[in-house]
């Protein structure tokens, strides 16, 4: 028998279709099981309008077979099948697709999916055998056919026999490598797992003869084998279905099963998806957050489908970073998928079903904040620093999604608090929202300003995550309500009077201000009096865009250089202290300084440089 040489010109060519275009060598399978529900389709579809097919459609299956002793695994279809013709022009030559061409040629629309567009997947095939055999009888043909081949070097087509119409694949797996274990394609379980995870919603059953093992009947001690022929596909993607079908109980189950979470979900998005690009989306807000979800190892993204297929595990390019944390899957047949059908061109559609996505999690969550508030705070416990990690990142251009999502913690009642809430509470006459920066709650109550702010009657929101001071930056405003550190020199809380007053305090207080400055240096860029604290000393007033609570984090980062914030030291004017400065000498003056500068810092949550030095000056003026 003479043997034929492929079309598609060159050995070079078969390699690279083998060896470059597919990242994992599981995906054979992927690839043959699709090519058998593609030709099943197309004699389904045929059925519609031709009686004399006469099979049903619950008669379509796929059938898988492992022989162990001779390393084959074989992919059956009780599909259209090929006549010799068909076998020469679909396999013969590489590229040429015989799915697309059908897909094209269809006369009406019809619930018939053609997963099949490049003609390449059946040579991925070669990834895992050195040899091939395709038989295949027609349907309406008498006649069956066999092609084989050993890979680049050519192919034969001879007469064969088969009983029925069809499609018998038979691939002959390669010896074992120090790399690569072909001999695991022969388990059962591998083969399972495989299907599972890419084939599991091909729509016909796909099944295979397993070995089992039961307990001899009257016997408690001997057991015999048997086999039983099982359906390893659920066929029916739970997204498919409509929503009315569905009980939580199924999400719920899919959802752990599918995401590995113990926990059920805090939020189900279902939604199919009709337009300018149609799709099926199953979305999963999670309670908590994963063990590495701030970690550099954590990998966001959608699980993608094509027709049921299984495209990509994880594809990022449908989730913006501050939704990372939605799990879920897409099922769409109008992507451009490239030629080995493992990752996507970046195109139209992709991005516009992203973007709808994002539109649909934010109404979601939007609609749990407004109706089940402590789901929604549990929710923003786990995942609320990622969407401030999403205003900051994006410089302020995501404002409008997730602005009104955010929260703090709040001094009205203690509790968490949106944005809009914190307005709505506004005094008459306040036009900016007062906020506060520290590791705790407890710890910025501490803060001199916190207490001055709250005794005018005045919302603090408590900052306690280290991105919340940049996020807000970004954010600017809020409702035209600016933002204002209530430790920062812009706060004004102060009557014309109290304004007047606490000038004229500092312009005749002004030599001896200036002496306590240049003693503590270039840490401060100067030291005033304020009539804005109400029991305690002095403290740390910024000044510019850096707060000290932004010097703080930015100088615990890996390789930071050292950051300073420009800072005033304000002496309470109504304090005792103030008038014992007065009566002091150049020295003790300097003394003073240093130590209120220090006790400054302390009380607003920075270290000192010198902890010795303090402690001496503490000893000195006991004495």
């Amino acid at each position: 028998m003479k043997k034929k040489q492929f079309k598609a010109e060159s050995k070079k060519l078969l390699d690279m279709m083998i060896n470059s275009i597919y990242t994992h060598k599981e995906i054979f399978l992927r690839e043959i099981i699709s090519n058998a529900s593609d030709a099943i389709d197309k004699l389904y579809f045929r059925s519609l309008t031709d009686d004399s097919v006469g099979i049903s459609k619950d008669d379509f299956k796929i059938t898988i077979a492992l022989d162990k002793e001779n390393r084959t695994v074989t992919v059956a279809d009780n599909g259209c099948g090929m006549t010799a013709e068909e076998l020469e022009n679909n396999l013969g030559t590489i590229a040429k697709s015989g799915s697309l061409d059908f897909k094209n040629n269809m006369e009406e629309k019809s619930d018939v999916e053609i997963i099949g567009q490049f003609g390449v997947g059946f040579y991925s095939s070669f990834m895992v055998s050195d040899k091939v055999t395709v038989l295949s009888r027609a349907f309406g043909s008498d006649e069956a056919n066999l092609w084989t081949s050993e890979g680049a070097e050519g192919y034969t087509i001879e007469k064969a026999e088969k009983a029925e119409a069809g499609t018998v694949i038979t691939m002959y797996l390669k010896e074992d490598t120090e790399e690569n274990k072909y001999s695991d394609y022969l388990e059962t379980y591998r083969i399972s797992s495989i299907i599972k995870k890419y084939s599991d919603y091909i729509r016909y059953p796909i099944t295979m003869e397993v070995q089992l093992t039961r307990p001899v009947e009257g016997s408690e001690n001997e057991f015999e084998n048997y086999s039983e022929v099982k359906t390893l596909n659920s066929m029916i993607p739970l997204w498919r279905k409509n929503k009315s079908e569905i009980q939580s109980e199924e999400y719920e189950s899919f959802y752990k099963d599918k995401f590995y979470d113990y926990e059920k979900p805090a939020k189900v998005i279902h939604s199919k998806v009709e337009g300018q690009t149609t799709y099926d989306a199953l979305l999963f807000i999670p309670k908590k957050a994963p063990y590495d979800y701030y970690s550099k190892s954590f990998e966001k993204g959608l699980q993608l489908y094509s027709n049921g297929v299984l495209i990509m595990d994880k594809c990022p390019d449908l989730l913006p970073d501050y939704f990372s944390f939605v799990k879920g899957l897409v099922d769409s047949a109008d992507l451009s998928l490239n030629i080995s059908r493992e990752v996507l061109q970046q195109d139209y559609q992709l991005k516009l079903i992203a973007k709808t996505i994002e539109k649909k999690i934010k109404s979601e969550l939007t609609t749990m904040l407004r109706k089940d508030r402590e789901t929604y705070e549990e929710f923003f416990k786990a995942f609320g620093v990622q969407l401030k990690y999403g205003l900051y990142e994006g410089y302020g251009v995501n404002k409008e999604t997730l602005q009104d999502l955010i929260m703090f913690i709040s001094s009205h009642e203690d509790k968490y608090t949106t944005l809009n809430e914190y307005v709505d509470r506004m005094q008459d006459g306040q036009k900016v929202i007062y906020y506060a920066c520290g590791e705790t709650k407890a710890k910025i109550d501490m803060l001199p300003q916190v207490e001055a702010v709250k005794s005018k009657g005045y919302e603090i929101l408590y900052f306690t995550d280290n991105v919340d001071e940049f996020a807000i930056q970004m954010l600017m405003n809020y409702e035209d309500k600016s933002f204002v550190n209530v430790c920062a020199d812009k706060l004004d809380l102060d009557t014309d009077e109290e304004k007047e007053a606490i000038k004229k305090a500092n312009e005749d207080a002004k030599d001896m201000l200036g002496k306590m400055s240049d003693a503590i240096g270039e840490s401060v860029t100067g030291v005033r009096f304020t009539n804005s604290l109400k029991n305690h000393p002095a403290c740390l007033t910024s000044e510019g865009m850096l707060s000290t609570e932004m010097e703080k984090v930015l100088n615990a980062m890996p390789n930071a250089d050292s950051i300073k914030a420009e800072t005033v030291l304000e002496i309470n004017a109504n304090h005792a202290i103030a008038e014992k400065l007065k009566t002091l000498d150049d020295e003790t003056l300097a003394k003073y300084a240093k130590l209120l500068y220090m006790q400054a810092r302390l009380i607003g949550g920075l270290s000192i440089e010198d902890p010795a030095e303090f402690s001496n000056l503490i000893s000195e003026l006991m004495v």
